[in-house]
């Protein structure tokens, strides 16, 4: 299926989704918090498809497919050894006791 179709089929299940809230409306009124929300999110998940759709038209990033590979993060290497004690000598050790070991 291609991406077109795709996006197809999510605005037409989004449109009985749109029906089905308004039934709801309907039966429960349009007065409650509740259904306003989900009238709300039903609306922008109307606009998220739309904005989708037009981003999806206009191609990828670079103009062409793939034109350009996601960067690869640099992977950082941790030693296994223990850190230097030194390091925590004056930390702030966030109450979890006494710098001898034992709780206050």
């Amino acid at each position: 299926m291609s991406l077109q179709d795709e996006l197809t089929a999510v605005e037409r299940n989004l449109d009985d989704l749109v029906r089905s809230v308004g039934r709801l409306e309907t039966r429960l009124g349009t007065r409650g918090l509740d259904i306003r929300r989900v009238r709300t999110d039903t609306d922008h998940l109307r606009e998220s498809v739309a904005l989708l759709r037009q981003s999806a038209a206009a191609g990828p990033p670079g103009g062409r497919l793939g034109a350009q590979t996601p960067e690869v993060p640099e992977v950082v290497q941790i030693p296994d050894a223990p850190y230097d004690a030194k390091l925590w000598t004056d930390a702030d050790d966030e109450g979890l006791g006494s710098r001898n070991g034992h709780a206050p």
